[in-house]
């Protein structure tokens, strides 16, 4: 498919923040083209957030503020409610569902996630899983960044049955011994 759509963002972003005039507006339109989404390089968005499906239809407001390392899939909307500067921010660590709206000024905790096709048009807290329309919070992750490194493959999976981790018994009776 060729070039992600954040990775466009970034070299735009980077060229944006150095004063270059008209390429990055040219990157612009071409995650446009290529991607079907609108990702300008005025909006703040943190190292190591990747977009789902090279960011197939993601329309970001150009004065969006997201953390670092997010996990935003296809077809997010993440923009204002009304006016021009009733924006959300969205925190570190946030994953947002396929087809999500999140609208409005508003705060997305670390460590959030949001549904698929939820819309959020409120705070969310640090850790909170939410989903619905509009979104309501369906749990709330006692330790959130341990869900995070286990869901992301950087620590191992608890075990499901305490039974399954007990020690086998020796199969040398007692009386041998």
């Amino acid at each position: 498919m060729g070039i992600d759509a954040m990775t466009l963002y970034r070299l735009g972003r980077k060229l944006y923040l150095r004063g270059v005039p008209v390429l990055p507006a040219v990157l612009r339109k071409a995650i446009h083209y290529l991607h079907g989404s609108y990702i300008p390089v005025e909006a703040e968005i943190g190292e190591g957030t990747q977009l789902g499906y090279g960011g197939m239809g993601v329309v970001i407001h150009k004065d969006a503020r997201i953390g670092r390392h997010c996990l935003i899939s296809h077809q997010v909307t993440i923009g204002g409610r009304s006016g021009l500067k009733d924006l959300p921010v969205i925190g570190d660590y946030v994953r947002i569902g396929a087809g999500a709206k999140i609208l409005g000024n508003i705060q997305i905790g670390d460590f959030a996630v949001i549904g698929a096709n939820a819309v959020v048009v409120k705070d969310v807290a640090p850790g909170a899983v939410v989903g619905g329309i509009p979104a309501r919070e369906i749990r709330k992750d006692p330790d959130p960044l341990a869900t995070y490194e286990r869901e992301m493959g950087l620590r191992p999976q608890p075990a499901r049955h305490p039974e399954a981790v007990k020690p086998i018994p020796s199969t040398v009776s007692s009386a041998a011994q």
